[in-house]
């Protein structure tokens, strides 16, 4: 399991473009039949990513929890959050299997022992992306399908940012104890994601970008306000957004994101807006 620590913001400043991409971006999370995973110390998130295609894969596979957790398993002291944005999958909670097609998701509680991850067909393989957060308390592990996410319409076609806010792990939609995740699509014709630009110090958040056209490119915004840098992402990528920083992006084509939030509040407004006239 790969490691990121926190960032100052001032040191911030002073990097190229490849520590930009070294600190931040997730340029991998899929391999074939493995399991992928990025610590960020960063209110301790966890992102992973699962690409079953002929065998069940453990939530630890490849990952020494006691090294890195100081825990006997991996959910004992966390809860997780899945998307599969492939085909049909099976995910397997403490021996209750739980169907996903494609968007839906899945909310694992903590103190669930045993997680394992398959593909229906191996010609059409699930992939799962993930997030984990700390938990003090064990709420109820819940399927929420694409149909069932609060839905949020925001934007407009002639600012090309509108979109739907589908909301899976939400106060609207369950309990939990810290973890926030949901699914942003773009309509066609619009590319900017999450307008106004805003941080929220009271919580981090991790994106990964999908559904974007071969040949096209997210150029994702992050930093303070007055200091902003971009990195390009491409499909299938995620991206590692600290609580100072704003966390926008301009896509070269319509996409779809996932983001995921974990921190002091659960409140989806609180946030502190930077008029877009006054970014730099």
């Amino acid at each position: 399991m790969e490691i990121r620590y926190s960032v100052n913001p001032k040191d911030f400043k002073r990097y190229t473009t490849q520590e930009l991409r070294n600190e931040f971006l997730i340029e991998t999370l899929y391999q074939q039949d493995s399991m992928t995973a990025v610590y960020s110390h960063v209110d301790r998130m966890v992102t992973l990513g699962c690409f079953p295609i002929t065998r069940k894969i453990a939530i630890d596979d490849n990952i020494d929890v006691w090294a890195s957790f100081g825990t006997k398993f991996f959910l004992e002291r966390r809860e997780i959050g899945i998307f599969n944005l492939g085909g049909n999958g099976i995910v397997s909670a403490d021996d209750t299997d739980y169907l996903l097609g494609r968007l839906d998701c899945l909310y694992i509680a903590k103190g669930v022992k045993k997680v394992f991850f398959s593909s229906v067909s191996k010609e059409d393989p699930a992939k799962f992306y993930m997030v984990s957060a700390p938990a003090h308390k064990s709420c109820k592990t819940t399927f929420i399908g694409v149909n069932d996410a609060a839905k949020k319409p925001l934007g407009a076609s002639e600012t090309a940012n509108k979109r739907v806010i589908n909301q899976f792990i939400h106060p609207d939609v369950l309990e939990t104890c810290q973890l926030s995740m949901g699914l942003t699509v773009l309509e066609p014709g619009s590319v900017w994601n999450t307008l106004p630009a805003h941080t929220h110090g009271r919580r981090m958040e991790v994106y990964t970008y999908f559904d974007i056209p071969e040949g096209n490119v997210i150029f994702h915004m992050m930093g303070e306000g007055t200091e902003t840098r971009h990195i390009v992402m491409k499909e299938g990528q995620a991206v590692i957004s600290p609580s100072w920083s704003i966390h926008s992006g301009c896509g070269t084509s319509s996409y779809s994101f996932i983001w995921a939030m974990g921190g002091e509040n659960q409140a989806f407004d609180d946030m502190d807006v930077i008029n877009t006239t006054d970014l730099m």
